[in-house]
């Protein structure tokens, strides 16, 4: 808990605003600031439609311009309020918060037409700033938090399904030979990859009758075996939710990371008091 002193400082308020979502000025800065990224995101796209741009290309990198001051200073005003502000900023967060102002700035830096497709690249990066709608929403921390995990799991259910598609195209391999289109192990592997995931692009196709068999079992797997990351996941879900319904908003000053205890006193990654 905050003592009555930091109550009234303002880098103490700034912060709760910023990094928070518990408060009614939280909540505000949030919509005002997805709202910006969808803007910007939307800016962006319509600059890369060649008669958009030539009718309008001039608003629309005022308005590029005008996202890009505004995230600047949520960006520095994010440092100012962290007493580490080095732990913010080497942070994945953080790094994204920076690609979503670069671009804009580093253009400035290529101003010859040899430097077009340079720009190009750069401009196609401030669609980066996608990433940063994910730490305002619940649902996604919840999915990447189960993803990492079952990270181990997916390992080894990967590994599983890298092991049978090697075998069967090296059957596949074996049974129907380079005269049907099986010109090698790796070709055969590559079918069985299409064929298991149910995708069946048809550039190669058995042609006897047990290559067809084989083809037959091979799509009747990828049925099941489709479905187990999808289990693995879901229950992982399942925990996540039970763990973070007990979780608050609050944001460590000291490292900005989020994820404590809604009576939590000290944040659990830097052990500075909250």
């Amino acid at each position: 808990m905050a003592s009555p002193t930091q109550k009234h400082d303002w880098r103490y308020r700034l912060h709760e605003i910023i990094f928070e979502a518990d408060t009614p000025g939280g909540k505000a800065f949030d919509v005002m600031l997805i709202v910006s990224i969808l803007m910007s995101i939307a800016v962006v796209m319509l600059e890369s439609v060649e008669t958009v741009r030539q009718q309008v290309g001039h608003e629309l990198r005022l308005l590029e311009w005008g996202f890009t001051i505004l995230f600047s200073i949520e960006y520095l005003l994010r440092i100012v309020t962290i007493r580490k502000p080095h732990r913010y900023i080497i942070s994945f967060y953080g790094l994204v918060d920076l690609i979503a102002i670069l671009p804009t700035y580093l253009s400035l830096l290529f101003p010859g037409g040899q430097y077009l497709l340079v720009i190009r690249i750069l401009r196609i990066l401030r669609v980066f700033r996608v990433l940063r709608l994910v730490l305002y929403l619940r649902e996604g921390e919840v999915i990447l938090q189960a993803l990492r995990g079952s990270r181990r799991k997916i390992t080894v259910f990967l590994f599983a399904v890298v092991t049978l598609v090697t075998i069967i195209g090296s059957l596949m391999y074996m049974i129907e030979g380079s005269e049907n289109g099986f010109t090698s192990i790796p070709a055969g592997i590559y079918w069985a990859v299409v064929t298991l995931t149910t995708v069946g692009y048809g550039d190669i196709a058995p042609v006897t009758i047990l290559g067809k068999f084989l083809a037959t079992v091979v799509m009747i797997m990828g049925y099941s075996i489709i479905a187990v990351p999808t289990g693995i996941v879901t229950a992982e879900v399942a925990q996540v939710y039970k763990f973070i319904d007990k979780q608050s908003t609050q944001a460590c000053r000291e490292c900005s990371l989020e994820g404590h205890a809604k009576d939590a006193t000290y944040c659990k990654y830097c052990g500075a008091k909250l």
